[in-house]
């Protein structure tokens, strides 16, 4: 073991490492796995069939954004000992009502959502196989298993081996269809074709940035890292995650430019876009190649399904915690966020409760459309997450309620600052595509 014991501030006894070291890497893993869906994918494949190489750029400034975001989410956890909800809670008593509300309304329509993600290419490899529906119940059953069963050390495990096949088949594929290098160097310089406006923001803003970044600070805590002593570790771990997270982006975009940008290909948008992408594959380079994908496919699709039912079950878990016991916020301060309060968590009715939650209830729209109300609700609370946790960032970093050492720097503020008006811009438009 190459850590040494220390102490917290209240003195309880804490790991420490001796120090920044690759074998730590974990929870960047994780939060890069859930983070990057099969529509995210969809989406920077259209990007790239519109404008080739073009747009590359974005997809760096979209990496660094992130990589500011998990950081500050896990700045605030080492440093302060604290857990992210704790820190909006005494913001005010608003954070609590609309975390309430979204969390409720996003678990039901994510779970059909990455139930039927998780399914579809299990149905394009076994076509004579039972449907969709059944599919989604399977998977969506598994993941409740597997997550219910499970502590942090299997379920990291788990997702680096889901990261491990999602990378190999997205770099395989893009190295198949042969780059054009000097087109991707050449896109490196920021430039904005005729309507690649929200395409461009899309490829900033979209891909990797969920609720799972605010939960990034969670699977720190229940890796062991409980406090400053962790934090050039968490760095380097959460460095890893969004520069692999960069390498799909880039990997996809290359397959949209050489694969659908020159032949004029179009996909159908959201997850069936992945279908559509594997026939072209088998047309282009034999049923291998297109299978070995549809196997990255459910990968992604998967690893983001278990990562959602782990750490938004947490972060329930935390908040249920909070809201129960008013005196908590006095309690929080001299109990450090770290393993023992997460395995408590995991333990607990509240993270049981919002697991059973994201399966079934969600699998009764499999059988129907989702109500217009819902689809308002979900799109509305879903736009808004990303710049209130960018803003909520900005706010308790510049606060006295983190210590003077961990506050933002000038070059944290920016890049926060930026986030916040990125996201800002990407909820106006969301909600304005809306079906009102």
């Amino acid at each position: 073991m190459s850590e040494t014991s220390a102490t917290t501030e209240t003195g309880e006894p804490a790991s420490r490492p001796r120090k920044s070291s690759w074998k730590y890497i974990g929870p960047g893993i994780v939060v890069a796995a859930t983070g990057v869906g099969a529509g995210d994918l969809v989406a920077t494949l259209i990007a790239g069939s519109k404008f080739g190489y073009t747009l590359m750029w974005a997809a760096v400034i979209g990496c660094i954004v992130k990589i500011s975001l998990a950081e500050a989410a896990g700045r605030w956890h080492l440093a302060t000992g604290r857990t992210l909800f704790d820190g909006w809670r005494s913001i005010g008593a608003w954070t609590t009502v609309y975390f309430a509300i979204y969390v409720v309304v996003w678990g039901f329509i994510y779970g059909a959502t990455a139930m039927s993600s998780s399914a579809l290419p299990i149905v394009a490899l076994f076509p004579d196989g039972p449907g969709l529906k059944f599919w989604a119940i399977v998977t969506g059953l598994i993941g409740l298993a597997f997550v219910w069963f499970n502590r942090y050390a299997v379920f990291e495990k788990v997702m680096t081996v889901l990261i491990g096949i999602m990378f190999v088949v997205v770099v395989y594929v893009a190295a198949r269809v042969v780059p054009d290098v000097g087109a991707s160097f050449a896109g490196l310089v920021p430039v904005l074709p005729d309507g690649s406006l929200l395409y461009t923001l899309g490829l900033i803003g979209g891909v990797g940035g969920t609720i799972t970044m605010a939960a990034y600070g969670y699977w720190v805590n229940a890796k062991g890292w409980s406090n400053s002593f962790w934090m050039k570790v968490m760095r380097l771990d959460n460095r890893v995650a969004y520069i692999t997270t960069g390498i799909f982006v880039v990997a996809m975009l290359i397959v949209g430019a050489e694969l659908l940008h020159a032949s004029q290909l179009a996909l159908t948008s959201g997850d069936r876009g992945l279908i559509d992408l594997g026939k072209v594959l088998e047309d282009r380079f034999g049923t291998g190649t297109a299978k070995l994908f549809l196997v990255g496919f459910f990968a992604t699709s998967f690893s983001s399904l278990i990562g959602v039912w782990h750490g938004v079950s947490l972060m329930f878990a935390d908040f249920v915690e909070r809201f129960r016991a008013p005196a908590a916020e006095d309690a929080a301060e001299k109990e450090h966020a770290g393993p023992a309060v997460v395995d408590r968590q995991q333990r607990s009715l509240p993270f049981r409760a919002y697991l059973l939650w994201l399966t079934f209830p969600p699998m009764t729209l499999l059988w129907l459309d989702e109500p217009f109300g819902l689809v308002i609700a979900y799109g509305v609370l879903g736009a808004f997450f990303m710049p209130f946790l960018a803003l909520t960032l900005l706010w308790l970093l510049n606060s006295s309620r983190t210590p003077s050492q961990w506050r933002n720097g000038w070059l944290s503020n920016g890049m926060l600052a930026l986030a916040g008006l990125l996201f800002i811009v990407l909820c106006v438009q969301q909600v304005r595509e809306l079906p009102w």
